[in-house]
């Protein structure tokens, strides 16, 4: 159940970075020279005239170092978790500032709704690995990982 959650919500991912991309391209590409100026995006437009370099608002280009994993079920479900909240938290600020746009707010306000939806189905995973695991144990570490260890890291 696990998994399935994790490879559907991956590759819905991938498909909003598609659409966040599309509108950014809807935006730009008949922007003149001096609108791209006078908006600040000239330093963007150096480095990648209009094409879509994923980055942050801050202009810190999107690198892996966004993907945080540890290996083990809780942990990571919790930061997929985290992950979903920032993400909305993001979609409301963008539609604090695009919401008189609706071909940039609508698309905008479909995505935050999956984000929520996203963050309902790693809970539900989140409720079954801990339904796995030994309960009394699962907000220090997981004892899978540790019981292999017992014999090796005792001598």
């Amino acid at each position: 159940m696990v998994a399935a959650v994790l490879n559907d919500v991956g590759t819905e991912e991938l498909a909003h970075l598609e659409i966040v991309s599309t509108i950014v391209h809807q935006l730009t590409k008949d922007l003149s020279m001096e609108e791209i100026e006078n908006s600040g995006l000239g330093p963007y437009y150096i480095d990648h005239t209009v094409g879509i370099w994923p980055q942050a608002a801050g202009g810190v280009p999107f690198n892996a170092c966004e993907f945080q994993s540890k290996g083990d079920p809780i942990t990571d479900l919790f930061e997929d978790l985290a992950a979903e909240q920032k993400a909305r938290s993001t979609y409301d600020n963008i539609l604090r500032v695009v919401k008189n746009i609706p071909e940039v707010a609508d698309p905008i306000r479909f995505l935050r709704a999956r984000e929520v939806v996203h963050f309902q189905r790693f809970g539900e995973a989140l409720r079954s690995v801990q339904e796995q695991l030994d309960a009394k144990n699962f907000y220090a570490f997981n004892p899978s990982f540790d019981a292999p260890c017992k014999a090796s890291c005792e001598e």
